[in-house]
């Protein structure tokens, strides 16, 4: 199904977006069509067992605030979180819409429901 750059930007602004709706996304935002931050939330041995291709930042939540500055320089970005299941993020994206980022979103059901493109062993996109 092709989306509209309008389709886009509602999926963005919704707080639950499945496998699909990212899947979408990742593949608009290759072409240049929309952008946002994809950002794991969880551990870097999960991390190594598997990521989805495109993540742009790894924040784990048991360091999130020791790494805050990471999310903070990105505040005014479209941002969608991921984690396993969907648990961790629904915590995150609580707090950070608590604490004034405008557009945060997560992957509802996490990795194990992403039918996309995932890697193992990919290297940490950010300095932790």
């Amino acid at each position: 199904m092709g989306y509209t750059k309008e389709d886009l930007e509602q999926i963005i602004a919704k707080k639950d977006i499945s496998s699909s709706e990212l899947e979408a996304l990742l593949e608009a935002r290759e072409k240049g069509d929309i952008d946002f931050k994809l950002v794991d939330v969880r551990e870097v041995f999960e991390y190594d067992q598997a990521s989805i291709d495109g993540t742009d930042l790894l924040v784990p939540t048991s360091v999130i605030q020791q790494h805050f500055n990471k999310l903070d320089a990105i505040r005014q970005e479209p941002i969608i979180l991921y984690c396993r299941t969907g648990n961790r993020t629904g915590q995150v994206l609580y707090a950070l819409d608590n604490m004034g980022f405008p557009k945060v979103a997560h992957l509802a059901q996490g990795i194990i429901a992403y039918h996309g493109k995932t890697s193992n062993g990919a290297p940490i996109p950010n300095e932790l």
